[in-house]
């Protein structure tokens, strides 16, 4: 075994289950080893962004690791953004870079790829990852990648894994996976034990998910913990998705001054406010209808559970889950919580589309035909999303990149084996979109609905005086045979509802639906947002 074999058997081992790269001079000999050793599978894409959404992508979905594969400098600094956002959103992606050996470090001259110094790039990736690891000694490059892939896994975040070109081929061991460190067994009592008094002496108890649920394999016992308390349960944008299909009370999703009011009323005014995994964002909290004391809430998050003042360190949100299904006594007559339905029924006539008919249209479909997952890009596209139906959904709601969408739908396709639905505009589309190219090769045919006003819209609405908020017409559909996919685009509802239709009848290639919307035009979730965000800035 060499320091290649080793790093991917480890990486299988870990849970990953594939690839995504771009090749490059310092990564070929590595490249070339997955390839021929067929440990795992590897997808390669065209811009190394896409890459990183799509490593993002298949890790959220799966909940384990997402492999991005690059080459040192031009590769690795041309990811940053997307490791950065998987940092902010805690998804376990491994980066792998090629790197320059060590008689090339040690020449004298300046290499092609470097920044400021070789040490440039670990320094960089050292802000946005939650551990890192150079393999320039086979002895100890086992231990550094057992490490590596143990934090990736326990922090839920990326991890940083530098492969100089002349280790790939050295002989090594296995990399031996590390144990879960220790629970401290009476901190945990005593912290389960305050958490359900807390929760047993309030009037409007409140349970509210979010992202390490998904990232930790967590929605089946929230569900079962949630079923026990007969309390209700909303998720958090970011959770949007979360417990779809369990029997978990579950309402919807809390969007604050967004949202549905009678959600908004029951977290905001809620005496017990029990916050499993929820990032404290201003995504999440920062629209809040009035102020939500925090300080009064019950947090469990990165390792800890805080209940007012009081802090209990290193305790991971698997062993409180386990610890709380243990100690919770089922009601004796479980209280029914009725989740309020997303609307269906869209009018198919000759009148223009809106992001709600969008929503409308993704709701029947699925009706008709199943529930499909759905990547979303920023803007109108995730507040549409969050009118569509409980499915699978992966989004960067907090770190709010543009650009995600696609190859994170072209990833959740990879990861998932399902066909998603791509909900993307067309400013985001002009970042990335162009990495459907790439489907005909690994056999994706994701249906991509491109939500088209000539505009970077979401920011209009709120600098509206501004020209360049205006974008050209780039007839996206037309576009999509040269890229191996069919393409249509559609101005009416009864166009949008007939265009849908054809694309799921129609396996085997990409369809890209073209839904031309007209400026100025926003969902009504967005228009609440938007218009709460104003109200707020002014008090």
């Amino acid at each position: 075994m060499n320091v290649s074999e080793m790093l991917l058997h480890a990486l299988r081992e870990h849970g990953a289950r594939e690839i995504f790269g771009i090749p490059g001079d310092f990564a070929l000999p590595f490249f070339k080893v997955v390839e021929e050793s067929g440990i795992l599978p590897l997808y390669t894409l065209s811009h190394e962004p896409g890459v990183g959404f799509a490593a993002d992508a298949a890790a959220r979905f799966r909940g384990s690791l997402g492999v991005a594969a690059v080459t040192y400098g031009a590769g690795a600094l041309n990811m940053v953004n997307a490791v950065a956002g998987a940092y902010a959103e805690k998804s376990p992606v491994v980066v792998i870079s090629g790197a320059p050996g060590a008689g090339e470090a040690g020449s004298g001259l300046l290499l092609h790829h470097q920044a400021k110094t070789l040490d440039s790039q670990f320094a960089i990736y050292k802000e946005i990852t939650c551990d890192q690891a150079r393999l320039t000694d086979a002895r100890t490059a086992p231990a550094e990648v057992a490490r590596a892939l143990a934090s990736c896994l326990r922090e839920s975040r990326p991890v940083y894994i530098e492969l100089p070109r002349d280790m790939v081929a050295v002989p090594c061991d296995p990399a031996v996976a590390l144990p879960l460190p220790p629970v401290d067994g009476d901190a945990l009592e005593a912290c389960v034990a305050e958490v359900l008094a807390r929760l047993r002496a309030a009037a409007s108890p409140v349970l509210m998910v979010g992202v390490e649920v998904r990232r930790f394999g967590l929605e089946a016992k929230v569900a079962e913990l949630a079923r026990r308390l007969g309390i209700p349960v909303v998720t958090s944008i970011l959770g949007r998705g979360l417990l779809a299909g369990t029997q978990a009370p579950l309402l919807g999703t809390y969007l604050g001054v967004a949202g549905q009011p009678a959600i908004t009323e029951l977290v905001e005014s809620s005496d017990a406010l029990l916050l499993l995994g929820v990032i404290i964002s201003d995504t999440n909290f920062g629209v809040s209808s009035r102020q939500i004391d925090l300080r009064k809430t019950i947090q469990a998050l990165d390792h800890r559970v805080s209940l007012g003042y009081h802090t209990y360190p290193d305790i991971p949100l698997a062993a409180l889950l386990d610890a709380l299904l243990a100690r919770a006594e089922a009601r004796a007559q479980p209280v029914r919580f009725a989740p309020p339905r997303h609307p269906r029924g869209l009018q198919a006539d000759d009148g223009p589309i809106t992001p709600d008919d969008v929503a409308l249209a993704l709701n029947d479909l699925m009706d008709a035909h199943g529930r499909m997952p759905i990547a979303a890009d920023m803007g109108d596209c995730l507040f549409t999303a969050m009118d569509v139906e409980q499915t699978a959904l992966v989004a960067p709601g907090y770190y709010a990149t543009m650009g995600f969408g696609v190859p994170a739908g072209l990833g959740l396709q990879a990861a998932s084996g399902e066909r998603p639905i791509i909900l993307v505009g067309d400013g985001a589309f002009q970042m990335t979109g162009w990495e459907l190219g790439n489907c005909a090769r690994h056999g994706w045919d994701p249906i991509v609905l491109v939500l088209n006003n000539a505009s970077w819209e979401m920011l209009r609405t709120f600098q509206p005086e501004s020209r360049f908020n205006d974008l050209d017409d780039w007839r996206f559909a037309e576009m999509a045979a040269g890229l191996g996919g069919e393409g249509v685009r559609v101005r009416t509802r009864a166009e949008l509802e007939a265009a849908l239709e054809r694309a799921v009848a129609t396996r085997g290639r990409f369809q890209l639906v073209e839904a031309m919307i007209p400026r100025g035009v926003l969902s009504e979730t967005l228009s609440r947002f938007v218009a709460g965000v104003r109200r707020l800035s002014q008090r």
